[in-house]
């Protein structure tokens, strides 16, 4: 009774941050489509390979965020010195990462055969609000106030679409769709900046910002490895199946990727008190029951509608992949619950337990010489992400029951902020 009624707190409390990002993944397919239909094949591949690289560099983003959740979820007595450290920390690692990004841009633009440099450098660009995005994105996550967070996905969805649409018609290239999704990461901080000037803080030390910076590297390690773990498949299907092979598994994926970002909200709303001492466990049990039960619902009706599934997927020319359909949505399930681990691997800050996602990537790599059709492919994947679950479950296990990881410096944040 108490676990139903948890479940259900927990569902209704993530009801505006599950619209939210229901926007901020709508609106970032109705970009991608735009782009497709305005560019042709030619010029969209440019986009899609750019639009790849951002993906892999946001990943600083989610580590701020993860980071900054979990430090104000951990120590609320500290948490104007911490937001004062995080958000300084996400300007810093964004402007380091645009340089760094910068740097590297003209062996971007070799490496993927770009008309223009510009359009890499406008990737570089977008680096510095992404950062700022996610540290503010895990201020109000720590706080569990969803209204600005809700505010922050739904402007990151819309700026992208908005702005990065026009790019795409006033230029007409792939430069000018990397130049609309630079201009669009800004909207989303300047609607947390908003809400943030309103708040005093004191400014945070140097020193402690480096503290923030160490933890956010470990964070981003984490998930880099879940990103890896839940991408690599795709990567493998080229190497191992020809291509109008690899093409049907990619389609299948489509839906996989659905039900892996369906339940997302969950653990939004969850990490907070994951990373707390109270009821973390509880949290981290219902967040696995509700991802579970959202997954298993759309596995079932992608058997039972496999048809209707196939046309989600990309209509008829992917009929072949038609009775696997309900196996890329239990995949999909499989890593949505993996990534809820993950989070509790960083709420605990148990760094060792990665080395799971990585072994779990390291097996499928040592699998592709079997996996030669995309049935044994997508049997390799299920059973992977199966033993990596089960991994996941038994690293965390020991720490479970004990008290929330510490963040570092919180007596000298408070003496600070005093």
């Amino acid at each position: 009774m108490n676990a139903g009624g948890g479940l259900r707190r927990l569902l209704r409390g993530g009801a505006g941050v599950a619209v939210a990002m229901a926007v901020l993944n709508l609106t970032t397919y109705g970009f991608t489509i735009l782009a497709a239909r305005a560019l042709g094949p030619a010029e969209y591949s440019a986009v899609a390979a750019l639009m790849g690289l951002l993906l892999v560099i946001n990943v600083v983003s989610l580590g701020l965020q993860a980071t900054g959740a979990r430090q104000v979820a951990a120590a609320p007595e500290a948490r104007e010195a911490i937001e004062a450290r995080i958000l300084r920390a996400g300007r810093r690692s964004g402007l380091a990462l645009a340089l760094v990004c910068l740097a590297l841009a003209p062996v971007v633009t070799i490496v993927l055969d770009l008309t223009s440099p510009l359009a890499a450098v406008f990737v570089a660009l977008a680096a510095a609000p992404l950062s700022m995005m996610g540290a503010q994105a895990g201020v109000f996550q720590g706080e569990e106030d969803w209204g600005p967070l809700s505010a922050i996905y739904v402007a990151a969805g819309t700026g992208r679409l908005v702005l990065g649409g026009l790019g795409l018609l006033l230029l007409g290239d792939a430069t000018g769709a990397m130049a609309g999704v630079a201009v669009g990461a800004v909207v989303p901080v300047l609607v947390g900046a908003r809400v943030l000037r309103r708040r005093r803080t004191a400014p945070a030390p140097p020193s402690s910002t480096r503290v923030v910076l160490r933890e956010v590297g470990h964070n981003s390690h984490a998930l880099l490895a879940f990103f890896a773990l839940s991408n690599v498949d795709v990567v493998l299907a080229r190497v191992v199946l020809d291509a109008e092979n690899a093409g049907l598994y990619a389609g299948g994926l489509i839906l996989t990727k659905a039900v892996l970002f369906l339940p997302q909200f969950v653990v939004v709303v969850a990490f907070p008190r994951m990373a707390s001492g109270a009821d973390r466990t509880r949290a981290t049990r219902l967040s696995l029951l509700a991802t579970a039960v959202i997954g298993a619902v759309a596995t079932a009706g992608a058997a039972l509608l496999s048809g209707l599934a196939v046309v989600f997927v990309g209509g008829a020319a992917y009929r072949e992949i038609e009775p696997l359909v309900w196996v890329f949505a239990a995949v999909g399930t499989l890593l949505a619950m993996i990534q809820i681990l993950v989070y509790q691997v960083v709420a605990d800050q148990h760094r060792r337990a990665v080395l799971v996602l990585w072994a779990g990537m390291a097996a499928l790599l040592a699998a592709a010489p079997v996996a030669t059709t995309e049935p044994r492919l997508l049997a390799a994947v299920a059973a992977v992400d199966v033993l990596v679950l089960v991994g996941l479950l038994v690293a965390t296990r020991t720490r479970r029951d004990e008290a929330a990881a510490p963040v570092p410096g919180v007596r000298d944040l408070t003496e600070n902020a005093g």
